[in-house]
This record gives C-alpha cells, structure tokens and sequence, in this order.
C-alpha cells in the first residue's frame, strides 16, 4: 500500500510517472485537488465533474486506488481518538482493496461503525466536495482537530 498525500493538483501526472512500479498495489489517496483563493485556501474542486481519485484511477489502470481520509484534519487521520466520531469514507473499484484499508484503518484505531464503504470510485466524488468546507473550518475554529462525520 502506498499513500497519495501529494498536493492534490499536481497528483495524478506525480503518479502517472510511476505507473509501473505502482502495478498491483493499492494507491490509498489522501489528497484533495482544489483552487485556492488568493489566501491559498480551497476554493473549489479541480475537478468539479468527476474526482481526483477517479482520474487517478483512470491513469494508473493497474494500480488498485482507494480513497479515504480525506475529510479530516491531518491529526485524526492516524489518531481517530483525537476526536468524538468522524467518518473514514471508503471509495474504490476494488472491494477486496477496499476491505484491506478498512483493516488498516481499524489497526489505526477507526471503530468498525466509524468506517463507511461507499463503493466504486465515483462514489468519491462527495468525500472530494467535502473538502469546500475545511477552509472555512480552519478559518474560524483554527488547526484544531476535527473530521467529518456522518450521524445516525
């Protein structure tokens, strides 16, 4: 397993160079491809119609790509307690892939009902738009951690 945690913009021609040493592997991507504003905060989405995972996909055939974690402060991504809830959304073609990051993410402290498979890899595209959001978060409440989270 290897993480995108590249700057979102720039990911997919980053990983399309390295197309063959990344075949058969799971690409778990992090990242988040948006404008920024004139502050350098999210803007909106580089890709409005589909998803940066989806493109990645696309350009790395081989290549097994999941995305989660992508709606959190950098801090909860390894360390979940840091924070009451949040939501880990799983998006990918492959389910076995996405079954093995679930499991990372249950060794990396997730709780089973704080992991949601959503399926395929267009399923990503909410995660992404999510992202719209953390700029404003960040704005007002600071670098403190915090994560999406889906309430029921």
């Amino acid at each position: 397993m290897i993480f995108n945690a590249t700057p979102g913009d720039g990911s997919v021609e980053r990983f399309t160079a390295l197309a063959g040493p990344l075949s058969g592997k799971i690409l778990i991507d992090v990242a988040n491809a948006t404008t920024r504003d004139a502050n350098g905060r999210p803007a909106g989405l580089l890709y409005p119609s589909d998803s940066l995972a989806e493109r990645l996909q696309a350009a790395l055939p081989a290549t097994r790509v999941v995305k989660t974690l992508n709606t959190m402060l950098f801090s909860v991504m390894a360390d979940p307690a840091v924070v009451k809830g949040g939501t880990a959304f799983i998006s990918g073609e492959d389910a076995v892939s996405r079954q093995l990051v679930a499991a990372l993410l249950l060794d990396m402290g997730w709780s089973a009902e704080n992991i949601l498979d959503l399926g395929g890899i267009a399923s990503a595209r909410g995660p992404e738009a999510m992202m719209l959001i953390v700029g404003d978060i960040v704005r007002v409440r600071g670098f403190v951690p915090f994560a999406i989270s889906i309430a029921t």
